[in-house]
């Protein structure tokens, strides 16, 4: 289903005033201030709390098997680093702390050695969803630490992020007669937010294309995520032994633009549970995101010392990581109406067309000075 979003909100007021004074702006910039201006951004806003799950529901969410299953790999990571004193897991963009309780109930009951040492690091920009993480993370208070990636000590430890970079704003360029051009918001003549294509604002965009081998065909559309490569650039810059774990959704360069059905882009907007028609309605109260791009987060990884050592489908991943031998445990000692939650749970995480069919799981090793510092702990 398509729903139209009218061109309403305080936001879009605002950002009204600010092309009628500075000019048109571009879609990356467009795009930051939607979902991160600081009072009236997507992810900034109270509704966030609740009515994030009205626009999509992240695996977490819908249940607790996921964060369980991430548990146990945390755990045998935990080993691959010679059970070290102390372990640092590190969430970044955890929401409402769905994901970080599930891990930590499971660390406790079933790990209790990881539990024990284990020091989680929660980092989240949304004062809404902190708040309630806050309270749901309560029983965990003496592991809990409410914190930037930017202040977290990491070593050893375990970066994780889960539906994180698809969410970084986008630069949108397109090929005419080509020349490599970037789409620009515009207002219209009845002052509705509209497209314009105009130079490159960044040099960075055309040395992306080419660090990355990419060929823009004519006319063809394109999201271009530098977020990204300032992200991992960070992540390596505090992670000195461990792990990076990725999830979200994307594909490898070849399919992301090879295909005749992403000619336009992968851009997309939801407003509880529907697409939106225009992505340039209504900033503020619609979420926004893109397809990312398998193949540069790993180059670009690769080339900060992080090394792909995983990287499958959700379900695979899942399933390879004990999702089955967790349903088990857990399946022990509650009632049939729980046991049958979990179980269509876990046939909604494994069904060829189910939601964790269109994710994918990459996990990076820090690597220093060529060497995997996390197989060997030196």
């Amino acid at each position: 289903m398509i729903e139209v979003v009218p061109q309403t909100s305080v936001l879009a007021a605002q950002l009204r005033e600010r092309i009628k004074h500075e000019g048109p702006i571009t879609f990356r910039e467009w795009m930051r201030t939607a979902l991160y201006d600081e009072a009236e951004g997507y992810y900034r806003k109270p509704h966030l709390i609740w009515g994030r799950k009205g626009d999509y529901r992240t695996s977490p969410e819908r249940s607790a098997l996921f964060a369980a299953t991430f548990a146990r790999y945390f755990a045998s990571l935990y080993q691959q680093l010679d059970n070290p004193p102390l372990l640092s897991i590190v969430e970044v963009g955890g929401g409402a702390g769905h994901f970080a309780f599930g891990v930590l109930q499971t660390l406790q009951t079933y790990f209790p050695q990881v539990f024990t040492v284990a020091r989680y690091v929660f980092d989240e920009t949304s004062g809404p969803a902190k708040k309630a993480a806050e309270q749901r993370l309560l029983p965990f208070a003496d592991n809990v630490v409410f914190a930037s990636l930017d202040d977290a000590e990491i070593e050893p430890g375990i970066v994780f992020s889960n539906e994180l970079l698809d969410a970084f704003p986008v630069h949108r360029v397109t090929l005419i007669d080509g020349t490599l051009c970037e789409y620009y918001v515009k207002l219209d003549m009845d002052e509705l937010f509209a497209w314009m294509i105009g130079p490159p604002s960044n040099p960075l965009l055309a040395e992306y294309l080419k660090q990355h081998d990419i060929s823009l065909r004519e006319g063809q559309v394109m999201e271009i995520n530098l977020e990204i490569e300032a992200w991992l650039a960070k992540v390596a810059a505090k992670l000195r032994r461990g792990y990076l774990i990725t999830v979200d959704y994307g594909a490898e360069a070849p399919e992301l633009y090879s295909l005749v059905k992403r000619e336009q882009g992968t851009l997309r907007s939801f407003h509880k549970n529907w697409f939106v028609s225009n992505p340039l309605t209504s900033p503020g109260n619609h979420d926004l995101t893109s397809t990312i791009n398998w193949t540069a987060v790993k180059t670009t990884g690769a080339s900060w010392g992080l090394r792909t050592v995983e990287f499958a489908r959700q379900d695979k991943f899942l399933l390879d990581a004990g999702l089955l031998d967790q349903l088990a445990v857990q399946s022990e000692n509650i009632s049939e109406a729980e046991r049958l939650t979990l179980s269509t749970a876990v046939r909604e995480m494994i069904l060829p067309d189910g939601m964790a069919a269109s994710f994918q799981v990459l996990v990076q090793e820090r690597v220093f000075d060529g060497i995997a510092v996390g197989a060997n702990g030196g």
